[in-house]
Protein backbone atom coordinates (compact mmCIF):
# COMPACT_ATOMS: atom_id res chain seq x y z
CA UNK A 1 0.00 0.00 0.00
CA UNK A 2 2.79 2.44 0.84
CA UNK A 3 6.54 2.85 1.14
CA UNK A 4 6.28 3.92 4.78
CA UNK A 5 8.03 1.31 6.89
CA UNK A 6 5.78 1.82 9.91
CA UNK A 7 2.57 0.97 8.04
CA UNK A 8 1.42 -2.54 7.22
CA UNK A 9 -0.30 -3.57 3.98
CA UNK A 10 -3.64 -2.27 5.34
CA UNK A 11 -2.16 1.15 6.19
CA UNK A 12 -2.17 0.48 9.94
CA UNK A 13 0.66 1.61 12.20
CA UNK A 14 3.03 -1.14 13.26
CA UNK A 15 6.49 -1.59 14.68
CA UNK A 16 9.11 -2.55 12.12
CA UNK A 17 10.64 -6.00 12.58
CA UNK A 18 14.42 -5.50 12.79
CA UNK A 19 15.25 -9.12 13.68
CA UNK A 20 16.91 -9.84 10.32
CA UNK A 21 18.91 -6.60 10.17
CA UNK A 22 22.64 -6.88 10.80
CA UNK A 23 24.11 -5.51 14.02
CA UNK A 24 26.22 -2.47 13.15
CA UNK A 25 27.56 0.57 14.96
CA UNK A 26 25.17 3.46 14.41
CA UNK A 27 25.68 7.12 15.23
CA UNK A 28 23.50 10.20 14.87
CA UNK A 29 23.89 13.93 15.56
CA UNK A 30 21.02 16.38 16.02
CA UNK A 31 20.64 19.99 17.02
CA UNK A 32 18.23 22.47 18.55
CA UNK A 33 18.46 26.21 19.12
CA UNK A 34 17.01 28.21 21.99
CA UNK A 35 16.53 31.86 21.01
CA UNK A 36 16.23 34.22 23.96
CA UNK A 37 16.68 37.80 25.03
CA UNK A 38 20.34 38.92 25.18
CA UNK A 39 20.00 39.49 28.95
CA UNK A 40 18.85 35.88 29.39
CA UNK A 41 21.86 34.59 27.47
CA UNK A 42 24.14 36.76 29.62
CA UNK A 43 22.55 35.41 32.82
CA UNK A 44 22.95 31.86 31.48
CA UNK A 45 26.63 32.48 30.72
CA UNK A 46 27.21 33.99 34.17
CA UNK A 47 25.33 31.11 35.83
CA UNK A 48 23.23 33.78 37.52
CA UNK A 49 19.84 32.10 37.24
CA UNK A 50 17.88 31.27 40.40
CA UNK A 51 17.35 27.62 39.41
CA UNK A 52 21.09 26.91 39.35
CA UNK A 53 23.25 25.16 36.75
CA UNK A 54 20.91 25.36 33.76
CA UNK A 55 23.22 23.74 31.24
CA UNK A 56 24.25 20.96 33.62
CA UNK A 57 20.64 20.08 34.31
CA UNK A 58 19.76 20.35 30.60
CA UNK A 59 22.64 17.99 29.72
CA UNK A 60 21.37 15.35 32.17
CA UNK A 61 17.79 15.83 30.94
CA UNK A 62 18.86 15.32 27.32
CA UNK A 63 20.84 12.18 28.13
CA UNK A 64 17.96 10.78 30.18
CA UNK A 65 15.49 11.58 27.40
CA UNK A 66 17.59 9.76 24.80
CA UNK A 67 17.43 6.67 27.01
CA UNK A 68 13.62 6.98 27.22
CA UNK A 69 12.90 7.64 23.54
CA UNK A 70 11.03 4.35 23.06
CA UNK A 71 8.73 5.33 25.96
CA UNK A 72 7.93 8.65 24.29
CA UNK A 73 7.64 7.71 20.61
CA UNK A 74 5.36 4.69 20.25
CA UNK A 75 6.97 2.83 17.35
CA UNK A 76 10.63 3.33 18.33
CA UNK A 77 12.57 0.29 19.44
CA UNK A 78 14.12 0.38 22.91
CA UNK A 79 17.89 0.64 22.46
CA UNK A 80 20.86 -0.09 24.69
CA UNK A 81 22.65 3.17 23.92
CA UNK A 82 26.41 3.07 24.24
CA UNK A 83 26.95 6.84 24.28
CA UNK A 84 24.95 10.06 24.44
CA UNK A 85 26.53 13.52 24.58
CA UNK A 86 25.01 16.97 24.79
CA UNK A 87 27.09 20.06 23.99
CA UNK A 88 26.11 23.71 24.31
CA UNK A 89 27.46 26.77 22.58
CA UNK A 90 26.37 30.26 23.57
CA UNK A 91 25.92 32.34 20.43
CA UNK A 92 25.58 36.04 21.29
CA UNK A 93 23.57 38.08 21.13
CA UNK A 94 20.62 35.75 21.78
CA UNK A 95 21.21 32.12 20.85
CA UNK A 96 22.05 28.84 22.51
CA UNK A 97 23.07 26.07 20.12
CA UNK A 98 22.52 22.55 21.42
CA UNK A 99 24.09 19.55 19.75
CA UNK A 100 23.28 15.97 20.75
CA UNK A 101 24.99 12.78 19.67
CA UNK A 102 23.85 9.22 20.21
CA UNK A 103 25.61 5.92 19.50
CA UNK A 104 24.54 2.29 19.61
CA UNK A 105 25.67 -1.06 18.32
CA UNK A 106 22.45 -2.64 17.19
CA UNK A 107 19.91 -3.38 14.48
CA UNK A 108 18.26 0.02 14.18
CA UNK A 109 19.38 3.62 14.09
CA UNK A 110 19.62 6.28 16.77
CA UNK A 111 18.27 9.29 14.90
CA UNK A 112 15.21 9.60 17.14
CA UNK A 113 17.35 9.33 20.27
CA UNK A 114 19.61 12.19 19.13
CA UNK A 115 16.61 14.34 18.17
CA UNK A 116 14.87 13.58 21.47
CA UNK A 117 18.01 14.45 23.43
CA UNK A 118 18.41 17.81 21.69
CA UNK A 119 14.71 18.63 22.06
CA UNK A 120 14.47 17.79 25.76
CA UNK A 121 17.71 19.64 26.53
CA UNK A 122 16.16 22.70 24.84
CA UNK A 123 12.89 22.28 26.74
CA UNK A 124 14.83 22.06 29.99
CA UNK A 125 16.65 25.31 29.23
CA UNK A 126 13.28 26.91 28.55
CA UNK A 127 11.85 25.58 31.82
CA UNK A 128 14.78 26.82 33.87
CA UNK A 129 14.88 30.28 32.23
CA UNK A 130 11.18 31.00 31.74
CA UNK A 131 10.89 33.04 34.92
CA UNK A 132 12.95 35.79 33.28
CA UNK A 133 12.12 35.19 29.60
CA UNK A 134 8.82 33.59 28.60
CA UNK A 135 9.36 34.72 25.00
CA UNK A 136 12.12 32.21 24.29
CA UNK A 137 11.64 29.94 21.29
CA UNK A 138 12.99 26.52 20.43
CA UNK A 139 13.97 26.41 16.78
CA UNK A 140 15.75 24.47 14.05
CA UNK A 141 15.47 21.03 15.66
CA UNK A 142 17.03 18.84 13.00
CA UNK A 143 19.00 15.70 12.33
CA UNK A 144 22.51 16.72 11.24
CA UNK A 145 23.97 13.34 10.33
CA UNK A 146 23.65 9.61 10.76
CA UNK A 147 25.92 6.68 10.04
CA UNK A 148 25.62 2.92 10.01
CA UNK A 149 22.95 0.53 8.94
CA UNK A 150 21.70 -0.54 5.54
CA UNK A 151 21.07 2.99 4.31
CA UNK A 152 24.64 4.03 5.13
CA UNK A 153 25.81 7.50 5.96
CA UNK A 154 23.83 10.71 5.55
CA UNK A 155 24.73 14.31 6.29
CA UNK A 156 22.51 17.39 6.09
CA UNK A 157 23.55 20.12 3.70
CA UNK A 158 23.54 22.76 6.42
CA UNK A 159 23.93 25.77 4.12
CA UNK A 160 20.96 24.83 1.96
CA UNK A 161 18.82 24.09 5.01
CA UNK A 162 19.81 27.27 6.87
CA UNK A 163 21.10 25.21 9.79
CA UNK A 164 24.31 25.54 11.70
CA UNK A 165 26.36 22.47 12.45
Amino acid sequence: MTDFTHLNERGEANMVDVADKPVTTRHARAQAWVVMQPATLQALEAQALAKGDVLGVARIAGISAAKKTADLIPLCHPLALTKVTIDFELRPPNGLHIRAEARVTGQTGVEMEALTAASVAALTVYDMCKAIDRGMSIERVALLSKSGGRSGDWQRDSEAAGLDQ
